[in-house]
């Protein structure tokens, strides 16, 4: 292959009010025909200002202060041009941008214009390069929307962003970045905010329209997994500068460059051993103090009221907008927690993960009484006393806020951008008069230690803070006031994996030295593997297994689980993702799960103890031992792949190669039971398709 892209010894530098910043120091990389790079570091290492510089879409401060970017265009076989020479206003580059070369943005919500419909945002770049009649364009438009995978991309053409899902809205960029069957496509972080399934979704509709449109792909991400299944070639960007390159496979097995080998280690995975730790690019420096320590102990006794929150039969819809004239046609309304029942131990970590929508934030919420549920009750162990949360009112919900703190997804949003850092954390104690004002500035500097951070920092605001320490900052204020149970919705969602592996680790260390108890929630699989105790997993608001962590994510019984596991991607050659699995589309939907999972009006399901703490959603006459000790064949394909086979010719009557057949014959035509090879258990038999 020829090279496509080629990009030599290019710097870009940024003029701001502080001097001179150079974003990228001398990048060399190509990309050839039909090929997929990956450009892979951390934020702030200047992988989306390459993406800028070759979309010729860099900020009015930033310039390209030397260095080449040639483009061999096949439409122009034996001629260039070098991008980093043209005006970004020139009819030529203009010619190049969304035509040749497109982009796929991080943030589809932002990228997208919520006052025009998707079927203009998609079309707009079609009108722009090619001539085509209003009536033609719209039928392009849609033929491109049914090729990246929308259910109806008729319907589709007059929706806004807001009304799809994060994506669909992803697709909807896709569809717009390839309307013009471009060359090169760039993808700029577009899985990250994603659930498992849906980026496999999305890697798998990349990758097939690769091969449909003959396209080559530059990848920029900070997930190696995600490199490991789409990329070719990788790149390694570090403070603007390569730090290793080579094709996937030597990036992989043979990783030389210290930098490569660290960004490896702090990716979690579910192959780590009990007691191992992250090991993440820097280590966060922290001790708590003794304003912190000095925490009354837990009386003697007090357990044995019950778990610290105990969570019994949640209920939670929600009323849609009313649509029509008049307002006279309303939706049905949207169950988003339903009867959701699990106990969260004094000094545990309870994970709560599924994917986006499926209830697990609203049940924080709920327990946070930021939402009143239909029904159920929500009791918190006070120390041996028994207090339902949802039955307080006013002043006697008070003294609660600050027993249970949230820490949320998104660390910029949560703080006042008009506040100091020192007026953030301290104010949970004004609010709560606790100590006067000498003691609560001596507070805010110990919870400033404590997260790793620097006292001289307090007086800075939340946009001088890095994604990470904004995350921190965030920690130190839910810890203000010395909570019992510490609520965290996607703590590390938004964070690179080095940033990750810094707060996840902070978070454990805080939970062994302060005595915290943790709701962790997440949809990301690997994350509450490496920091939960037991684990709960919710779809369409209902929890469809709870277990142990070391018993769920090694032997993983109900169908919507193994198909979650089955869809993250791992930082492993040999473990690469089944994109023809991805694409079934009926992970989320319990009417479409196997027997017994399947979930209807007319079959009811509860959840099956099935021993050692492990509970599976399944039909309210399933037997626990068809369930025990093995997973059921038709709950696809798990992490290790593991495929349920009898044993043949170890009956009576079937010895020897000629019993070894008719065996074979007898079992799939007529016994009931097979063996579980793994477990050595009898399961139910499956029925035939």
């Amino acid at each position: 292959m020829t090279d496509l892209l080629a990009v030599r010894d290019l710097e870009v530098e940024f003029h701001v009010l502080d001097g001179v910043v150079r974003a990228v120091r001398g990048v060399s990389f190509r990309i050839r025909h039909g090929s997929s790079v990956a450009l892979v570091g951390e934020s702030g290492s200047g992988k989306s200002v390459i993406s800028q510089a070759i979309m010729g879409i860099l900020p009015d401060t930033a310039r390209i202060a030397g260095g080449q970017i040639v483009f061999a265009d096949p439409e122009h076989p034996g001629s260039t041009v070098d991008i980093a020479s043209l005006s970004a206003d020139s009819p030529q580059m203009r010619a190049i941008r969304g035509r040749r070369i497109s982009i796929i943005f991080q943030e589809p919500m932002v990228s997208l214009s919520q006052l025009h419909t998707i079927g203009d945002q998609v079309g707009e770049a079609l009108h722009l390069h090619r001539k085509v009649s209003k009536k033609e364009g719209r039928e392009i438009t849609r033929t491109m929307l049914r090729l990246v995978g929308f259910p109806d991309p008729g319907a589709a053409l007059t929706c806004y962003p807001f009304e799809l899902s994060g994506g669909l809205r992803q697709r909807a960029m896709i569809a717009m970045a390839l309307i013009c069957r471009p060359a090169l496509l760039i993808a700029d972080e577009p899985t990250t905010a994603l659930d498992v399934s849906i980026q496999a979704h999305i890697l798998k509709l990349i990758k097939d329209l690769q091969g449909e449109l003959g396209m080559a792909v530059l990848m920029i991400t900070h997930d190696l997994g995600v490199v490991a299944n789409i990329a070719d070639e990788v790149v390694v960007i570090y403070q603007g500068q390569v730090m290793e390159s080579g094709t996937v496979k030597h990036i992989f097995d043979e990783a030389g460059h210290p930098y490569l080998q660290a960004l490896l280690k702090a990716v979690p995975h579910f192959d780590m051993k009990a007691g191992e730790r992250l090991v993440p690019l820097r280590e966060i420096d922290h001790e708590p103090g003794p304003m912190l320590t000095a925490k009354a102990p837990w009386p003697p006794g007090a357990d044995d009221a019950g778990p610290l929150l105990r969570v019994s039969g949640l209920r939670k819809s929600f009323e849609p907008r009313k649509v029509g004239i008049l307002n006279g046609n309303s939706q049905n309304s949207v169950t988003a927690v339903d009867g959701v029942t699990f106990d969260v131990k004094r000094g545990e970590c309870f994970g709560l993960v599924g994917e986006s929508g499926c209830g697990k934030t609203t049940i924080g919420k709920i327990i946070m009484r930021a939402l009143t549920p239909d029904a159920g009750a929500v009791v918190f162990n006070d120390r041996g006393t028994p207090v339902d949360l949802l039955s307080l009112k006013n002043d006697d919900l008070l003294p609660y806020r600050q027993k249970i703190q949230m820490v949320f997804q998104d660390p910029f949003g949560s703080l006042n951008p008009r506040m100091t850092v020192f007026d953030i954390i301290r104010e949970p104690l004004v609010i709560h008069r606790i100590g006067d004002a000498d003691s609560q500035a001596e507070m805010v500097k110990e919870l400033m230690h404590m997260v790793g951070l620097d006292p001289r920092f307090l007086n800075r605001y939340p946009h001088s803070f890095s994604g990470g320490q904004r995350q921190r900052i965030g920690i130190a204020r839910a810890l203000a006031l010395k909570p019992d149970l510490l609520i965290c919705d996607e703590p590390v969602s938004a964070l690179d994996v080095s940033i990750q592996a810094q707060i996840l680790n902070l978070l454990k260390d805080m939970q062994a030295g302060l005595g915290l108890t943790y709701l962790f929630i997440s949809h990301n699989l690997a994350v509450v593997d490496y920091i939960a105790d037991r684990i709960a997993v919710m779809c369409r608001g209902r929890l469809v297994e709870m277990a142990p962590r070391e018993v769920l994510f090694r032997n993983p019984v109900h169908y919507y689980t193994r198909a979650l596991m089955a869809a993250v991607p791992y930082p492993d050659l040999d473990r690469r993702l089944d994109f023809t699995a991805a694409g079934t589309g009926t992970i989320s939907d319990p009417a479409a799960w196997p027997e017994p999972f399947a979930v209807s009006e007319s079959r009811p399901c509860r959840l099956v103890d099935v021993g050692d703490g492990h509970f599976v959603l399944a039909a309210v006459d399933t037997d626990p031992r068809d369930l025990a000790g093995c997973r059921r064949h038709e709950a696809g394909p798990g992490p290790d792949r593991h495929r349920r086979r009898p044993r043949l010719g170890v009956r009576p009557g079937f010895g020897g190669p000629a019993g070894e057949a008719a065996g074979a014959l007898f079992w799939a035509i007529r016994w009931r039971w097979a063996i579980c090879r793994r477990c050595g258990k009898g399961c139910p038999k499956p029925r035939p398709s």
